[in-house]
């Protein structure tokens, strides 16, 4: 182990020979110096455990040579060395942050305590500055961990969701590519409105998810070429509810259940299943209204062609305040038609939820 090393500062030679011979003599190493400016670049060279100054010496005094000291490395105690008619100059020192103070003329037993004590604080807060150290270092470590586990256990989530999207389209052959979509555009929408960053994973999984009720309806309903009648009609609206009792028992999809639920209202209270109206439709579920109307018009189906990107924004326009939020298509209408054109064009193969982190308003 290193010997710990003691500054003497002191204007008196013969004062400096005797500490530093009796500090070493109890197993320290020791530096002597005459005044405040010689100490400075000692403690620039070399950092020591402990300072040992006189408080009156020419150049730099004690004081000045505290204060200094307590800016560069506040954590090195300093024991200030007085004369007895200087006591309320020490007392001044302790306010300014020295560790201790030795009157003149001092006895060894006195000087060796006064020492001990400021080396054994100078030891604990070596200490605790290196556990605090230790201690951060592991949490970062746990946290890094820990992020990584999350990120690892996100992913397999979304693994999971694109086998349930990968599965519904082979039920659903319509509509092929349609989960994928919507998403996308919902959480591009969503980014422009904008809403909070961590509602936007949410909103992926839900708009991903918003048919996943569609497994429950029979093929001949799901896959019937012509219109529905009425009855065909109220199975088919039984797939919101099913969807979203589907995915409330799992705890990490139960906010993106509410807008699955939601995704067949109408701003002005005509949809279903629950007639909600305006502010009463989860913010979600009105972006996602507009997303998934959007996609409908401008995909093939059985009995028509994709209608042009203009037909759908000025039908979205039309249904401002009925079927949509007013804010919602505002925030769509102001961006350009070529995005959406780009969009649908890099979505990719095979789709990824989590490129969705990367999407641009």
């Amino acid at each position: 182990m290193d010997l710990e090393h003691i500054l003497v500062v002191d204007d008196e030679e013969a004062i400096r020979e005797v500490v530093s011979t009796m500090l070493e003599s109890r197993g320290y190493s020791c530096t002597a110096v005459s005044n405040g400016r010689a100490a400075q670049e000692c403690v620039r060279r070399q950092t020591p455990d402990l300072v040992l100054s006189d408080m009156i010496m020419p150049e730099m005094d004690g004081i000045k040579l505290l204060d200094w000291l307590r800016n560069h490395d506040p954590e090195v105690p300093v024991i200030m060395v007085t004369a007895i008619h200087d006591i309320s100059t020490a007392l001044e020192a302790i306010r300014r942050g020295a560790y201790d103070y030795i009157l003149k003329p001092f006895e060894k037993d006195q000087l060796f305590l006064g020492v001990g004590r400021a080396l054994q604080h100078r030891r604990l807060v070596l200490e605790n500055k290196s556990y605090q150290l230790n201690l951060q270092q592991q949490v970062d470590e746990r946290t890094a961990q820990l992020t990584v586990a999350i990120t690892q256990l996100e992913q397999s989530y979304d693994d999971t969701l694109e086998a349930l999207g990968s599965a519904l389209d082979l039920k659903d052959a319509e509509t092929e590519g349609h989960c994928q979509r919507v998403t996308a555009f919902t959480i591009s929408i969503a980014k422009a409105v904008p809403v909070p960053l961590p509602y936007l994973p949410v909103l992926a999984r839900a708009a991903f998810l918003h048919d996943i009720g569609k497994m429950a309806i029979p093929d001949s309903i799901l896959r019937k070429p012509g219109p529905l009648d009425n009855d065909e009609k109220t199975i088919m609206r039984t797939h919101c509810e099913i969807g979203y009792n589907m995915l409330t028992k799992i705890p990490f999809l139960r906010d993106a259940a509410e807008i699955v639920l939601a995704h067949q209202e109408f701003f002005d209270g005509t949809g279903y299943p629950r007639g909600l109206r305006g502010e009463q439709i989860p913010l979600g579920a009105r972006i996602f209204s507009l997303a998934d109307a959007m996609d409908a018009m401008i995909s093939d189906r059985p009995y028509r062609k994709a209608l042009p990107l203009s037909h759908a924004r000025e039908e979205i326009r039309r249904c401002s305040g009925t079927q949509f939020d007013p804010k919602i298509v505002e925030v769509f209408l102001s961006i350009p038609e070529q995005h959406w054109v780009e969009l649908r064009e890099n979505l990719g193969s095979p789709f990824r939820l989590a490129h969705l982190k990367n999407l641009n308003n």
